[in-house]
């Protein structure tokens, strides 16, 4: 732990403010009632057929399902109680809402147990809790970043209160825990940890090219207690239905734009002006003599630069591996700064309120942002209403080749008519061994599983998705039951002359495939 020489306790260090700020993490899902998050609605048709794997028998037409130990099963795991209790979507949105309350949680209580109290500049670090990859609806992989954090608080407080026996006990099963949730937690947990711990031994031998040598050893053997989920990684990365590989290896013109999409949402220039409160205060910190940067975590952020750097774009078939890690590269860099013993209080606490005010402000754009989100799935959504239960549901969302910086949120909506109706959707990722389902439905080949709901007006290069004109065209009839375009590009009206409109709110429309009619003989 390293002081910074006031032991008042201000404001902004009490418990009642952490409880404050977690609440405040909390405020931007409240009213949605299915937090908008790119890839959640896919996630919460798996969850579905999870729960009615057994009840729902038509649903092994379309999917296989074999529960199975792998290092991505957090929130998989936790809905089935939370369904029990809550029902289906507001399990989700209980543990989802927990997110972001947990990573604020963390990185504060990392920042007190480093500097001995919160620093007024720890609270620029906290937006970070609605940064790009939890818009984008990696839960899992979110859920174990936001416990890592909280294992790392806790294993900084085990070692400065001399409890290392107790730490190496405890920390075997909670590594395995967070491993279980998502592997890329556990795997910064020990970047972190190994950090931590080789400053501490450094320290312990008095510093030194001597003490540093050393600390590395015993740094590495003190985080051994870190290391049991490895052997589960290589049973699970090693078996003969695991698929995935990894690939695009110092990617640098992707590695610039993740470092600008830290907070991207919905408005590009306030995101970005956003982002350059953080550099600013970065830069302040090297510039500033009233500010200086923890060894501990400024240590623990270089190495996290380091593997970041390190990181190819996909590991075993997970795209965007490496744009995962930043937001809390900048967040652990953010709490590493702390005001210099002697600072006046006055201008700490105009720090303290310039930050707080900074994470509200964010806050309340998220807020807004997601209210606008639900509105669109609310419109969306009403389509459902139509479809039968256990119906054989093809959907096509319409993208366009230009980059734009709001992303609809509406890739993955079919995923809520597998969740709501039971219905099949072609929006399931298929990528054995990373996750518990796969898609088993070869009537609708080329047309059953991500990315065949996403469609264009025209072929973009450099990616999967089909011209809508081709997908209505070329799709097997005789496979599915109803066609439903959301938000799709302009397309030829002669195409779906032979499917019966049963809904429509302006462009969005869904159809029936009147098999009879059409002489398409049903597959059995």
């Amino acid at each position: 732990m390293e002081r910074s020489g006031d032991d008042r306790l201000h404001w902004w260090q009490t418990r009642w403010f952490v409880v404050f700020i977690a609440v405040m993490a909390a405020v931007p899902l409240v009213w949605p009632g299915i937090p908008p998050l790119v890839d959640l609605p896919g996630h919460m048709g798996r969850y579905r057929v999870q729960e009615s794997w057994d009840s729902a028998r038509w649903l092994r037409d379309w999917y296989d399902f074999d529960w199975q130990v792998i290092g991505n099963l957090g929130i998989d795991l936790l809905i089935v109680p939370f369904t029990k209790l809550f029902g289906l979507e507001a399990g989700v949105k209980l543990i989802v809402m927990a997110i972001p309350v947990l990573t604020a949680a963390g990185l504060l209580w990392i920042a007190r147990e480093v500097h001995g109290r919160i620093p007024a500049t720890a609270l620029f670090a906290l937006p970070i809790v609605y940064s790009y990859p939890f818009h984008f609806g990696f839960v899992n992989f979110a859920l174990s970043m936001a416990l890592a954090l909280n294992a790392f608080a806790l294993w900084l407080r085990l070692a400065r209160l001399g409890h290392i026996r107790l730490r190496a006990i405890v920390f075997v099963p909670i590594s395995a825990l967070i491993w279980l949730t998502h592997a890329y937690g556990w795997g910064t947990l020990g970047v972190l940890a190994f950090s931590a711990e080789l400053v501490r031994q450094a320290d312990m031998r008095g510093g030194g090219w001597k003490g540093w040598t050393t600390g590395w050893l015993f740094a590495g053997l003190h985080c051994l207690v870190l290391a049991p989920p490895a052997f589960l990684m290589v049973l699970w990365r090693s078996g003969g239905h695991v698929s995935g590989q990894t690939a695009d290896w110092f990617n640098w013109r992707a590695k610039m734009l993740w470092v600008t999409m830290v907070l991207r949402d919905r408005w590009q220039l306030f995101d970005l002006a956003c982002l350059a409160v953080f550099y600013l205060v970065l830069f302040k910190g090297v510039r500033d003599p009233n500010i200086q940067y923890s060894r501990n975590l400024t240590l623990s952020a270089l190495f996290l630069l380091a593997v970041y750097l390190l990181l190819p774009r996909i590991v075993f078939g997970s795209a965007y591996a490496d744009m995962r890690l930043v937001p809390f590269l900048f967040g652990i860099a953010l709490i590493a700064l702390r005001p210099k013993p002697g600072l006046p209080i006055r201008r700490a606490t105009v720090v303290a309120a310039l930050g707080l005010a900074f994470f509200l402000v964010r806050m309340g754009a998220t807020t807004a942002s997601f209210y606008l989100y639900d509105r669109s799935y609310d419109r969306q959504l009403a389509a459902l209403e139509h479809v039968p239960v256990g119906a054989r549901l093809l959907t096509f969302v319409g993208t366009t080749c230009r980059y734009r910086w709001t992303m609809s949120r509406l890739e993955h909506i079919p995923g809520i008519a597998l969740e709501r109706r039971l219905a099949f959707s072609n929006d399931q990722w298929s990528m054995a061994g990373g996750q518990l389902l796969t898609v088993d439905y070869p009537a609708g080949r080329g047309f059953n599983h991500d990315p065949s709901q996403m469609v264009t007006q025209r072929k973009c290069r450099g990616e999967f998705w089909r011209p809508v004109d081709v997908a209505l065209a070329y799709f097997p009839r005789a496979a599915f039951d109803y066609v439903w375009l959301v938000d799709p590009p302009p397309y030829d009206a002669a195409l779906v002359r032979d499917l019966t409109p049963v809904w429509r709110d302006g462009d969005s429309a869904l159809f029936r495939i009147d098999h009879r009619a059409a002489g398409i003989s049903r597959p059995s």
